[in-house]
Formats: structure tokens, C-alpha cells, sequence
């Protein structure tokens, strides 16, 4: 099942994604009865997906037909939600990609940084390179994102897909030449206004039936810029979620970007997009983002 926000009726709303448009939580209550939650961030908390995700499999992804849709030429997408408890981001984690830097992938533990809510932008949004003079240089990186689902501390690797609510695709930006002047500025150059999208859509782990095998692709105007697969990440998805349980546990929602294939030097008048595809013809909805910057702005 593939599940989405969408500025709809004077709100983002979470829906549930089908070949002909979104239909809106709020419509399936309409029409069964049911009290699910309309928001995203309230579905993942009250641990309500899994449930909507049976009832799908179990036949009512046929029910939707007849329900009212937003078609797909009327969808705007918004971010999955705006207010995650925390966004754990995760660095060189491609072997390729430290390289690219000049460094070698961490392999004890992984690099890893925070970024503030602040800074997430939706879908189709303008990604703006900051208006510091400082700012010669901003980059943009594709990556897979997995949204935790539950409340956890201590748990294994095997069993690290039980506690996760879906996948969807993350871009992420840094002012690298900022952070080139001292590696202590990581913070601040992870931070700035829309230097996180995500979304467009959130797929539920039994459409994904190896995460290892998926490609991720940092893609800029429209040309592949870099790609690489899941299983040449140094920390693997399952290490990933594990270790950090250890550490400090997860809370619903709490977003981790898992690293990305290679950066791309973004400039004014770009587009950089996310696209995961797996076996199968599997691909998520692409990410996209217009660039602008706020420097020829003024």
C-alpha cells in the first residue's frame, strides 16, 4: 500500500494512493464508518497503518474504487508530515560517496548528524540555497528513507522490520563549502530552511520484499548523476535501525536518512529528483524539486 499527504479541502491530509488518484483518509471513514486517523504523523503514532494496510490487502483496495477520489491532476503533494520527533541522518555510508570526498566510509559507526523539523520541505517545493555570501557551494543527495512506526529500545537486526511503518524517498542538502571551513559546522549546514524533502509517497514494507536489493538515484536536471544499491551500504538498513535502538530507542516517526550514492552541486534554475526503483519493475514516486537561490534573490 502506498499512502501520501496532500493539500486537499484547506489541509494536508494523509490519503491512500490508487492507479486513478489519492483517496483521503477522511472519505474512507465517510463511507465505512471507521475512525482513522486524517493526518500522517497521527496514523503513524496510533500505530493505525498496519491496520489500514490489511484491510487493503484484504480487499479494500477494491473498495476504494467506489469511494470519492482526488484524481491525479488535482493532487498537490505536501511532505508525509511536518513534525517528526527527530530526523537521523546518516553520512558517507556508500563506500563511493566517501571517496568522492576524499575520505573513508566509517565502518565502527556510522557518521551521523540531526537535522530540526524546520527544515523540511514537500514535494515540488523549492529547495533555496541559503543567501550567505558563505554559500558558494550547496549539494543535494538522494536517499532512501525509513519511517519508524513504533516506540522501541534494544531491538535485534532480524527483527528490525517490525518495527518500521514504510520507506519513502528523502532528499538532503549541505552547504559544503560552509562546512569545508571546519568539519564542526555540520549542524549548521544540514539545517537551513528546505534542506530536507520527503515524500511524495510513504510504501509500506510488504511492497518492498528486499530493501537490499533497491537502487537509489541522486538526479539532477533530469540526468542521473549517481546510483547505487542498498547492499553496498557500509551500515545496512537492519544495522542501522538496531544500533541506534541501542543508543537512544526510536519514537513513531522518527525519520532516518540512510546515506546517499553521490552528491550533486546544485545551482539556481535546477532540478534535483529521488528515484528508487527495485526487481520486478518495483519504483517508488519520484522526488522532485526545483532549486532556486536566494543570493540572486535580494
Amino acid at each position: 500500500m502506498r499512502l501520501a499527504t496532500i493539500r486537499y479541502a484547506g489541509r494536508e491530509q494523509a490519503g491512500i494512493v490508487t492507479a486513478r488518484g489519492v483517496v483521503t483518509i477522511a472519505a474512507i471513514n465517510r463511507n465505512k464508518g471507521t475512525a482513522w486517523h486524517t493526518e500522517m504523523y497521527d496514523l503513524i503514532c496510533a500505530e493505525e497503518i498496519p491496520g489500514l494496510t490489511r484491510w487493503y490487502n484484504g480487499g479494500g483496495h477494491e473498495e476504494l474504487a467506489q469511494m470519492e477520489i482526488v484524481p491525479f491532476d488535482q493532487v498537490v503533494y505536501g511532505p508525509l508530515y511536518r513534525n517528526p520527533p527527530r530526523i537521523f541522518g546518516i553520512g558517507l555510508n556508500y563506500k563511493d560517496h566517501a571517496g568522492d570526498l576524499g575520505e573513508g566510509a566509517p565502518v565502527g559507526f556510522p557518521g551521523s548528524f540531526y537535522k530540526p523539523a524546520s527544515c523540511i520541505a514537500g514535494p515540488g517545493d523549492e529547495i533555496c540555497i541559503p543567501a550567505l555570501e558563505e554559500a558558494k557551494k550547496t549539494t543535494g543527495e538522494a536517499e532512501l528513507g525509513i519511517i519508524m512506526g513504533k516506540k522501541c529500545r534494544f531491538i535485534e537486526e532480524e527483527d528490525w522490520q517490525d518495527y518500521i511503518v514504510g520507506y519513502t524517498t528523502i532528499l538532503d542538502m549541505t552547504e559544503e563549502s560552509i562546512l569545508r571551513l571546519n568539519p564542526r559546522y555540520l549542524t549548521l549546514v544540514k539545517g537551513f530552511d528546505t534542506f530536507l524533502t520527503f515524500g511524495p509517497q510513504l510504501v509500506t514494507p510488504d511492497e518492498v520484499k528486499d530493501v537490499s536489493k533497491l537502487e537509489v538515484q541522486t538526479v539532477h536536471n533530469g540526468k542521473v548523476h549517481a546510483a547505487n544499491t542498498v547492499d553496498n551500504m557500509t551500515h545496512s538498513p537492519s544495522r542501522l535501525v538496531s544500533l541506534v535502538s541501542h543508543m537512544q530507542g526510536w519514537l513513531p516517526g522518527d525519520v532516518l536518512s540512510t546515506g546517499t550514492p553521490r552528491a550533486a552541486h546544485i545551482q539556481e534554475g535546477d532540478t534535483l529528483e529521488c528515484r528508487i526503483f527495485g526487481p520486478d519493475g518495483f519504483a517508488m514516486e519520484p522526488l522532485v524539486n526545483p532549486v532556486i537561490d536566494l543570493k540572486l534573490r535580494k
